[in-house]
């Protein structure tokens, strides 16, 4: 088992990779805790459950809404959660972000932990302290910066994943690996074979890096003023895609990262030889390159980002393998790119 520290100003969040569900009560101190899960987790690991009370929620990001926050407060309510009390999120991002979201409103704060159940929550969603519902179809509008008391990521529940569950994590750890660690990237071109069949040591290695990333990065930069909008490589036009196109988070970074590759190509920061290999490296994962939106509707859901700023937005692209730059991209500009390039 690997143990990671983030800590930032107000808080510190224990990870744990490798770490079984079924030890969660050791990192637990609270006399009351509710669970908050989905039908799916439940179908699977239900008898590996503590017998904490359930809040099962639905499936998908058309119930990450205020709605369902006020029905989950409503049950925790009835069951007089308090303060001294823990939320337990059991599921993958959209659990840990609705479960992070009420924790942190509920009552002005209360404790809350994950156990983190796909690899996409495992590499990025658990992570953080990123917590939110969406709201209009717009992805995270609403939402709060919070950590977790803990995350448990359970490698071995991967094991119950659908194929393009693992891809959409994959996406997620490509994009890791561009933006701070070439050596990773190698690593992902040279081991696809194991990756995708959840070889136990590279999926424990992929997981684990992709962690110290972002967590090195969350400590120095917690609320996205600065260093962390390196962590949205590749997300400027992936939630476009997302706000227009039924596309899991992953694939649509992948097109997102191709994207992003192509203005960096063309600025002249990396070479053609390092395009071709991002982009051959996302084909031979299984990921999609190409997008199939409108571009006027992807134009439009850019200029409602939330990174956006007057007329620019904060766009990260690639100065190498391995290392990014941010630039203030003009929306002109920007929407001159997605008609030429995508």
């Amino acid at each position: 088992m690997e143990k990671i520290i983030l800590n930032t100003k107000n808080n510190k969040s224990t990870i744990l990779i490798g770490e079984s569900l079924k030890n969660v009560t050791k990192y637990i101190s609270a006399k009351k805790v509710i669970i908050i899960t989905d039908s799916n987790i439940l179908k699977h690991y239900k008898s590996d459950f503590i017998d904490y009370p359930i809040i099962e929620i639905g499936l998908g990001e058309s119930i990450k809404t205020l709605n369902t926050v006020e029905k989950i407060i409503s049950k925790l309510i009835d069951f007089e959660f308090d303060r001294n009390s823990l939320l337990l999120g059991i599921g993958g991002g959209i659990v840990c972000d609705i479960t992070g979201f009420v924790a942190s409103i509920y009552m002005r704060g209360v404790n809350f932990g994950f156990i983190s159940t796909s690899l996409l929550s495992q590499v990025d969603a658990s992570i953080g302290g990123k917590n939110g519902v969406n709201f209009n179809s717009y992805k995270n509008i609403i939402g709060n910066f919070n950590q977790p008391q803990f995350v448990i990521c359970d490698t071995k529940m991967l094991n119950t994943l659908p194929k393009d569950e693992i891809l959409n994590g994959i996406g997620e750890i490509v994009k890791h690996s561009l933006i701070t660690d070439a050596k990773m990237f190698n690593f992902i071109n040279e081991n696809l074979d194991n990756i995708l069949s959840l070889n136990e040591k590279a999926i424990d290695y992929l997981v684990t890096e992709s962690i110290k990333i972002k967590s090195e990065i969350v400590e120095k930069d917690e609320r996205e003023s600065g260093e962390r909008k390196k962590l949205n490589f590749g997300h400027t036009l992936a939630h476009a895609i997302e706000k227009h196109q039924n596309i899991a988070h992953g694939k649509a970074v992948s097109i997102g990262i191709v994207f992003a590759s192509k203005i960096s190509l063309r600025k002249n920061y990396i070479s053609k030889a390092e395009f071709n290999s991002i982009a051959q490296c996302l084909e031979n994962i299984g990921l999609p390159t190409k997008l199939n939106v409108d571009k006027k509707l992807i134009i439009e859901a850019i200029k409602k980002d939330k990174k956006r700023t007057n007329n620019n937005i904060s766009f990260v692209l690639l100065n190498k393998i391995g290392e990014v730059i941010i630039e203030e991209i003009s929306l002109s500009e920007l929407e001159n790119y997605i008609y030429d390039l995508c």
